[in-house]
């Protein structure tokens, strides 16, 4: 899956401050449950936790306000930039998964919030996330569910009415590697991993946004959909414009904001006894 990851790369590549002016707020959601998922709780104080794909930081400062020794790390300098100044109590470094710097078992708690996406072996890095926590330890991740909710296919739809397809040469998961964006599909990628049991569980909000903000993240290429934006002339990027200005009335309320429903899988599981 090396093409998948390299279009990733490339894809994030400088991208830090577009994504936290933009999408980071609509992540941010459900950081409270992954850490609750992952037994980051009250009694967290001093535990060792890893947030593998920090993006600008949200996760770890979060689990250092309950009391944890945060690690974070990223594929992407900008965001282990930000990361770093947002959250100066953790130690930041980059890396890219499934490559973890870190010895078996360091860990007693892993998350990772919305990163299992953007991987091209998602098992191999479920894999290494259960190899850096320790045994009786958790883990615990997000993805978006697929189809997605009404929401977050709204950005979607404008590139479609606008005519843009998406390249048929653009990366994808091999089907070994892909799965059902479902909570059964998602519980038996971590089976694979050699985390049997997990417990998955849809998580369902309105994320409300200001229109020109959910305009921007694909605007600066943020996410497939904004690769496909930025790839197109002005001309077509006017037309997509054109077709988001008109779709998104359906979620308009009165104060101005989209209310964007959206609807993300959360999964968790405790790191078996090794053998």
């Amino acid at each position: 899956m090396a093409d998948f990851d390299a279009f990733e790369r490339r894809a994030w590549d400088g991208r830090g401050e577009a994504y936290r002016g933009s999408f980071a707020a609509l992540c941010a959601y459900p950081v409270g449950m992954l850490l609750d998922a992952a037994g980051v709780g009250g009694a967290a104080r001093g535990m060792r936790v890893l947030d593998a794909g920090t993006g600008p930081g949200t996760v770890a400062g979060a689990a250092v306000g309950r009391g944890a020794e945060v690690v974070a790390v990223d594929a992407e300098p900008s965001m282990v930039a930000l990361a770093g100044e947002a959250v100066p109590e953790a130690t930041v470094r980059q890396a890219v998964l499934p490559e973890l710097p870190f010895p078996d078992g360091h860990f007693d708690a892993v998350v990772s919030n919305f990163v299992l996406n953007h991987v091209g072996r998602p098992r191999a890095v479920l894999a290494a996330l259960r190899r850096v926590t320790r045994p009786g330890g958790r883990i615990a991740v997000t993805i978006w569910t697929s189809p997605h909710a009404p929401g977050q296919a709204l950005l979607g739809r404008a590139v479609a009415e606008a005519g843009v397809e998406r390249p048929a040469d653009a990366p994808a998961l091999t089907a070994a590697e892909d799965f059902p964006r479902t909570e059964e599909g998602l519980a038996g990628v971590f089976a694979d991993a050699g985390l049997p049991g997990a417990v998955t569980r849809a998580v369902h909000w309105d994320h409300l946004a200001d229109p020109e903000v959910w305009w921007s993240g694909p605007a600066a290429g943020i996410a497939t959909v904004g690769q496909l934006l930025v790839a197109q002339t002005p001309e077509v990027i006017a037309e997509v414009r054109a077709a988001y200005d008109r779709l998104s009335k359906e979620f308009l309320r009165p104060d101005g904001r989209l209310a964007l429903p959206h609807t993300a899988l959360l999964a968790s599981a405790v790191v078996p006894e090794r053998r």
